[in-house]
């Protein structure tokens, strides 16, 4: 090889090193053909499980291991080079490999858990429980902490303190806290949502301390966005919840039915049969809830009307639906009392007149 490249003019190439580090490229070339259809082969035995580690670990590895392999194979061909010369490796060589073996090990994991979180939300999709706000909140702390980690291996592979990096970021950060208070509440608001759960994307919140209400759309580590039933977008901050109360009606279990009904005075003797009907009636009915409470009962006498008053809950939660439900009771409580000849009192008032003689009467 010598030979043939002083006859061509390229003295350059006639290094004793030359063969040994094509060899090398060569092998690490080799080594990345036979990693990525052996990744190919493996990839398509895990995509016929259930399981959702197995492909994404596959998937994550191959990019990352691709450059772990050539900046191993650079650095070998390097260090035969400088052998050959007899000069020692410079130094910042081994600092770059392992800058980039850090970097890559960092890029496998940050894949890793984009890989995960998206499986995971999939079989959402797919009709599955899973809590889409657990797993964007593990997957974003999961990234933070590696990018974390990554930075601190590299400042110790660059010689820098680890302790006195910490040391330093510990007063800087006492220096930070006092300037952006209002910004760390909210993330640690944020943090609270997501451990807590009290709400989660696309359910129906509302606060009575507060005038919110409608539908959770996104919750950042900032803020959390609810869309408002007019359609307008709130922004809340996150520390706003650990001091407010929250009701989250998408998860009740029922909605409830609480009417009082009054009837005439002189429907009285018919006020039992009308209520035993009535409780008959909602017991049988296919919408209520015979397992929870369920009372009718004579309530009161009021000032114009006899009331009884019907506690019940439907089985459906559903807003429109509950509706249909609980016209459709009223309509047969108002067929009952009139099936009994009462009737639904309205507001009266009873004046009574004196003639000219009583009040003649009462003057003398």
């Amino acid at each position: 090889m010598n030979d043939l490249a002083q006859q061509f003019a390229l003295s350059s190439l006639a290094q004793p090193w030359l063969p040994e580090a094509l060899m090398a490229i060569a092998a690490i070339l080799a080594i990345n053909v036979g990693a990525y259809y052996l990744l190919r082969h493996i990839e398509k035995i895990a995509a016929r499980t259930s399981a959702i580690w197995d492909d994404a670990l596959i998937r994550a590895s191959r990019k990352p291991l691709t450059l772990i392999l050539w900046v191993a194979g650079a650095a070998f061909a390097i260090q035969i080079a400088h052998q050959h010369r007899g000069t020692p490796v410079p130094d910042f060589v081994g600092l770059v490999r392992d800058m980039l073996v850090v970097a890559a090990l960092a890029w496998f994991l940050l894949r890793l858990i984009n890989n995960v979180s998206g499986n995971l939300l999939a079989r959402r999709a797919a009709g599955k429980a899973v809590d889409r706000t657990t797993v964007e909140a593990l997957s974003k702390l999961g990234r933070v902490s590696v990018v974390i980690l990554a930075a601190l291996v590299i400042l110790q592979t660059l010689g820098f303190s680890i302790s006195g990096v910490l040391a330093f970021g510990g007063i800087g950060g006492i220096a930070v806290g006092f300037a952006a208070k209002d910004m760390l509440a909210n993330f640690f608001g944020g943090l609270t949502i997501y451990l807590d759960r009290p709400f989660t994307v696309g359910e129906w919140i509302r606060s009575p301390d507060k005038q919110i209400e409608g539908t959770v759309e996104y919750i950042g580590w900032r803020h959390t966005r609810v869309r408002a039933f007019n359609k307008n977008p709130i922004y809340v901050p996150n520390a706003l919840f650990t001091t407010i109360v929250v009701e989250n009606p998408t998860r009740m279990t029922n909605r409830r039915i609480k009417e009082t009904i009054g009837i005439r005075y002189a429907d009285l003797d018919k006020m039992a049969a009308i209520v035993a009907d009535v409780k008959t009636m909602l017991q049988a009915h296919p919408e209520i809830d015979t397992g929870a409470t369920l009372i009718v009962n004579f309530n009161q006498f009021a000032t114009s009307s006899l009331d009884f008053f019907i506690y019940a809950f439907t089985k459906t939660v559903e807003w429109a639906r509950y509706h249909e439900v609980k016209q459709d009771v009223l309509l047969k409580v108002a067929a009952i009392i009139q099936a009994h000849g009462a009737e639904i009192a309205l507001p009266t008032r009873t004046l009574h007149l004196e003639s000219p003689a009583d009040a003649a009467g009462a003057a003398g």
